[in-house]
């Protein structure tokens, strides 16, 4: 397993966005995630990332400002964290957020959140509950922070 990320792999540009808009986007939003990746090659941050087994896509993550919630006070974000269906159940998972943990944390960041409602699955990896938050499109998640 090895990990990419456009910073690192800009070369990559066209098959990160055409991978996160696959398996995140829908019709209407398919532009945010095209013109997010293509502005975030500067140092800092957003990053986004690729899970490659060999040379084939089989994830993704990315290190973001705000994941479209209304804590706008809290950033970093670990966002769109995805592992193909036939891979799942290896802890490939895993390998993505320490990846965006450790990236934080070097560009001088002491806590990380995402917003999700998996209840129970980012636990196993130190997230701790911390609050809810509420998107543009009416609904709410739960705010999860770990401290890096």
């Amino acid at each position: 397993m090895h990990i990419i990320s456009i910073k690192t792999h800009p070369e990559y540009e066209k098959k990160i966005i055409n991978y996160f808009k696959k398996v995140w986007s829908t019709e209407a939003s398919e532009k945010v995630y095209e013109d997010a990746i293509k502005n975030s090659k500067h140092e800092g941050l957003p990053n986004w990332y690729l899970l490659l087994n060999d040379k084939e896509i089989i994830g993704c993550v990315g290190l973001i400002t705000n994941d479209f919630i209304s804590r706008m006070d809290l950033y970093p974000w670990l966002a769109a964290l995805y592992i193909d269906p036939e891979y799942r159940g290896n802890n490939y998972s895993a390998l993505l957020i320490d990846q965006v943990k450790k990236d934080a944390k070097a560009y001088g960041y002491q806590e990380l959140y995402l917003c999700t409602e998996h209840q129970g699955y980012y636990e196993k990896y130190g997230f701790k509950y911390l609050a809810h938050g509420y998107h543009p499109w009416g609904e709410s998640s739960k705010i999860y922070k770990i401290i890096l």
